[in-house]
């Protein structure tokens, strides 16, 4: 049971190829159902690691890493495809990069770094999610939802650029007093 949380972060990593493949090949619904499957994933691991006391070292970097990966792969397919708007998708990107980069930098200068997403960092992958699962809805569904994309591409912008700078912020000030926090 200790390693559940950590096959179903991988298994969420695993599936990345088939919804950017789904994506692109103009399977809208199918995409739309593995998507929904790999965001509830996150859910289902996160519970089962706290429910049955199943948390691991691994399990606290590749549940946030699975998360990253497959928002990425999405964002940048939807940016490649004219589904989202590029400054979004760069917004995202970059977020992800500065956090990752802030983690790789700590560890290299051997300061401690602590991995706890904020509950302002658990609304902005929510935003996220729920973004790209309406993306794929729109187009799979054929639900007219384009105001609804139009008001969570800002709220996830604006979640993801205050996010960022949180991270930032708490970050550099660890960092340059008492260590490295992430």
């Amino acid at each position: 049971m200790k390693r559940l949380p950590n096959i179903i972060s991988l298994l969420r990593i695993l599936v990345v190829p088939v919804v950017i493949w789904l994506v692109v090949a103009d399977y809208w619904s199918a995409a739309f159902w593995v998507f929904l499957a790999a965001g509830i994933s996150d859910a289902v691991d996160g519970f089962v690691a706290k429910r049955f006391d199943a948390v691991t070292k691994v399990g606290i970097y590749l549940d946030p890493l699975a998360d990253k990966i497959l928002l990425v792969a999405v964002f940048v397919t939807f940016g490649a495809s004219g589904l989202m708007p590029l400054w979004l998708v760069v917004l995202v990107v970059s977020r992800d990069a500065l956090i990752v980069g802030g983690v790789l930098f700590s560890v290299a200068l051997a300061l401690p770094v602590t991995v706890r997403a904020s509950a302002l960092s658990k609304a902005n992958t929510f935003a996220q999610m729920a973004l790209a699962a309406i993306v794929l809805a729109a187009h799979g569904v054929i639900w007219p939802l384009d105001v609804v994309v139009e008001l969570m591409t800002y709220l996830v912008g604006v979640l993801t650029a205050v996010s960022g700078g949180h991270y930032v912020m708490q970050w550099s000030g660890a960092a340059f007093h008492d260590g490295a926090g992430a």
